[in-house]
């Protein structure tokens, strides 16, 4: 005999309340398994599609495992030490940047910059905290992240937790699945699904979508002679995921960028400009539609919303968790509104006796 429902959702609920305190509680602990997890999650149908081919999960994952090295220790020695070192340079040169524009506004715009005015002494204060903060901030994260235990959290733990997590994906799934309560097991498999091909679609799809963009923005950016162009198009592909921001924040720090160091020069500054129109519309009429699809169903403002209330709630490791959260919740929602449109709550009785006639 099953449960009553207001026992099953008291039960449910309590297990609800217990995950996210537990969440809240080890956020920091939790984070190495979560990526680890994350990665496993995204390198699944790799291993799956190498066992199709005939070879072993054991096989497989050794073969990813080995080859994903490689690639972390070419960008290491190449591109990771360019990288950082435009990081830090471009965080010396927004200042100088933020002070240009003020006195090109000024020589301008007379009128808005009189010593009196709000606007003067917004934009004073606001370019004399960049100039004091932005190094110190940039160097600290530099220097948090070049601490011992995040370094055996970010090249040890993660790793070993994806390859033994990617080894024995399919064992917990299936082990999950006869957990399920049989009551419930054919809608739970249901939503599922469901929530798996929405994460596949977004989170697989935009990832590599932000690898080609942010790829393309870095070797083209480059290519014209921006001095930050690797910085740029990797800030640029890695807020990609974000619809429009990506675009937003990466081509006004180019275009800037690049009126600070080609003014006069009108055609590289064009080029820069049109480098990120082409990197639009390759993603909106082709990257996106044909890695991502139209059925994901993540709509920006709750994307927006569910990283600014997991990142508040739950620090970085809740930012880590929103988007697969957003979508399960986008999934669960749109089950309980088909429950709800089957209902007597909406349909009312008047409704039921005539279907019944």
């Amino acid at each position: 005999m099953a449960l009553p429902a207001k026992q099953q959702l008291k039960y449910w609920g309590i297990a609800a309340i217990v995950f996210a305190v537990v969440m809240w509680a080890l956020g920091n602990v939790l984070m190495p398994f979560i990526l680890g997890a994350a990665i496993a999650y995204m390198i699944d149908p790799i291993a799956d599609r190498l066992e199709a081919w005939g070879m072993s999960r054991t096989g497989a994952t050794a073969a990813i495992t080995v080859g994903t090295l490689l690639i972390f220790l070419l960008l290491l020695v190449v591109v990771v030490p360019t990288l950082v070192a435009q990081m830090i340079d471009l965080a010396q040169v927004l200042p100088q940047l933020v002070r240009d524009a003020r006195a090109f506004a000024s020589e301008h715009f007379p009128s808005v910059f009189e010593e009196n005015s709000r606007i003067h002494q917004a934009v004073t204060s606001f370019a004399q905290t960049l100039q004091s903060r932005a190094v110190e901030v940039l160097q600290s994260v530099l220097g948090g992240a070049a601490s011992f235990l995040n370094i055996v959290i970010l090249l040890v733990i993660v790793p070993v937790v994806a390859v033994y997590l990617l080894l024995d994906w399919d064992r917990m799934v299936a082990r999950i699945d006869e957990l399920l309560p049989r009551d419930h097991q054919p809608v739970i498999r249901r939503i599922a699904s469901e929530i798996d091909a929405v994460l596949a679609s977004f989170i697989r799809g935009m990832g590599t979508v932000c690898l080609i963009l942010g790829t393309y923005y870095a070797v083209a950016l480059m290519l014209v002679g921006l001095n930050f162009g690797l910085a740029v198009g990797f800030i640029a592909g890695l807020v990609t995921f974000i619809p429009y921001l990506g675009a937003l924040i990466g081509g006004a720090l180019a275009i800037g960028l690049a009126l600070f160091q080609f003014w006069g020069d009108w055609v590289s500054i064009g080029l820069v400009a049109i480098i990120f129109a082409i990197g639009q519309v390759a993603e909106g009429n082709f990257l996106t539609p044909k890695l991502v699809g139209s059925s994901v169903g993540l709509h920006p403002v709750w994307l927006l919303l569910a990283l600014s209330v997991f990142g508040a709630l739950f620090g970085f490791v809740g930012m880590l968790v929103a988007v697969p959260v957003a979508a399960a919740l986008g999934v669960i929602a749109r089950f309980l509104t088909e429950q709800y449109l089957d209902s007597r709550l909406y349909q009312g009785q008047s409704h039921r006796d005539a279907g019944a006639e």
